[in-house]
């Protein structure tokens, strides 16, 4: 239950080329205090209800509990969200051993393209791929319920 994470700016498209899945996603956040994140998600036809921890000291990794729940309960949840939806596609890239999770957000932070990648250990070494950025793993502004109050157009 604990999520051990990196997370880049992406500094070009091509991985829509390696891209072997992708699927919409609209999340909101029924809290969004740093100590406990609540978050509601709906990718495609699949809802969630998730609570995520404080980042360790170094960002890298924190408790994370996810659940399914009906997608129409979790459409009736996202009307108690708090303001600042979260729309974006989310394309599944494998690199080397690993799985990078691209996002790319459409609205209030269109333009903005985050990968992340989930390890075993936080000194775990995997391949990065070339279209991969500036890393800014614990930088909260990168943080989905951080931009649903501070979206990226904003900055």
């Amino acid at each position: 239950m604990v999520e051990i994470e990196r997370k880049f700016l992406v500094k070009s498209k091509f991985f829509k080329e390696e891209s072997y899945q992708n699927n919409r996603i609209k999340q909101g956040f029924l809290n969004t205090n740093p100590q406990r994140t609540v978050r509601i998600r709906i990718k495609d036809e699949t809802a969630f209800l998730t609570v995520k921890g404080k980042n360790n000291e170094a960002g890298l990794s924190r408790f994370e509990w996810e659940k399914e729940i009906d997608k129409m309960e979790a459409e009736a949840l996202l009307n108690l969200c708090e303001p600042g939806m979260i729309d974006k596609t989310r394309f599944l890239v494998k690199s080397g051993s690993h799985i990078f999770e691209v996002d790319e957000f459409y609205g209030e932070n269109e333009g903005l393209i985050v990968a992340e990648v989930e390890l075993e250990t936080e000194d775990e070494v995997f391949e990065k791929p070339d279209w991969l950025g500036q890393e800014v793993t614990g930088d909260p502004k990168y943080y989905n319920s951080q931009l649903s109050k501070n979206p990226y157009k904003s900055w």
